[in-house]
């Protein structure tokens, strides 16, 4: 590993503690309008002293985040899809050329894969080819992996994809957290962090970051369980304090209650 690689990996996992909290903003490429992210500029800003890195899409960092801030950037470079196309959700392929993410200087890349659906191929292909283009500049590439309608949220199906984008070339695996999370991560050779997913109840969105952290995840990756909560920022400083500063769920919910009263 080179390098501008290894540099660039260092801006998204923390060396420190080998830890990520990682702000997901990029619903809007196949959501929308998504609640909470009407103006993404005006639901990030107060919240990036607490974030890591930014998820975002190309059209959305032009758009709304300023050339002077100072956060790294994980660029969404996989999708074709809209919420709407219920059968080919995820069937998605290249939307950013290799070319547009170096120029707006990220640094790192997010294509999403499915696993166990008829396109399965498709879009391991797609992601495969792009890690090749990344592999040129030093640039490392986040598989947001799920897997097929019906299979859940299993550890035999979710190490199943998360295996399979390491050994494709992925330098990191965002995956949803299950029952015998330590198999998807012992069985997995590189970073894993855990999608947010749903908007759920905050005190249970907290366990499950310190649940995932304590079976070996690298961080979270979150979006609608923080910009869609009663104080976003008073959740995604809880967020930031169970994956940095080792507080348990009830230290890191009280953290949030404190900060929401004081709204």
């Amino acid at each position: 590993m080179d390098w501008g690689m290894k540099n660039r990996l260092s801006k998204i996992i923390r060396p420190k503690d080998g830890r990520t909290v990682m702000l997901a903003v990029d619903h809007g490429y196949f959501m929308g309008p998504t609640t909470g992210l009407e103006n993404i500029e005006k639901t990030v800003k107060p919240l990036l002293r607490y974030a890591d890195t930014l998820m975002l899409t190309r059209g959305a960092l032009r758009n709304y985040i300023t050339p002077d801030t100072n956060i790294p950037i994980v660029l969404r470079v996989s999708g074709g899809t809209s919420i709407l196309n219920k059968d080919h959700l995820l069937h998605e392929g290249t939307v950013v050329d290799i070319d547009d993410a170096i120029r707006l200087n990220v640094s790192g890349v997010a294509f999403s894969i499915l696993v166990g659906q008829s396109f399965e191929r498709d879009t391991l292909l797609g992601m495969t080819e792009y890690i090749n283009k990344c592999e040129r500049y030093g640039i490392p590439v986040l598989a947001v992996t799920a897997v097929g309608r019906g299979l859940g949220k299993d550890a035999k199906y979710l190490s199943l994809a998360s295996r399979m984008a390491a050994e494709l070339g992925a330098h990191i695996v965002k995956t949803y957290y299950c029952d015998n999370f330590e198999h998807v991560v012992d069985t997995c050779p590189v970073p894993i962090v855990i999608a947010g997913g749903k908007k759920q109840p905050e005190q249970d969105a907290l366990q499950m970051a310190y649940d995932a952290l304590q079976a070996g995840a690298s961080g979270v990756d979150m979006g609608r369980n923080i910009f869609q909560s009663t104080d976003p920022v008073g959740m995604m400083r809880a967020v930031n304090a169970v994956v940095h500063k080792k507080y348990d769920p009830k230290e890191a919910y009280d953290l949030f209650k404190e900060h929401e009263s004081k709204k």
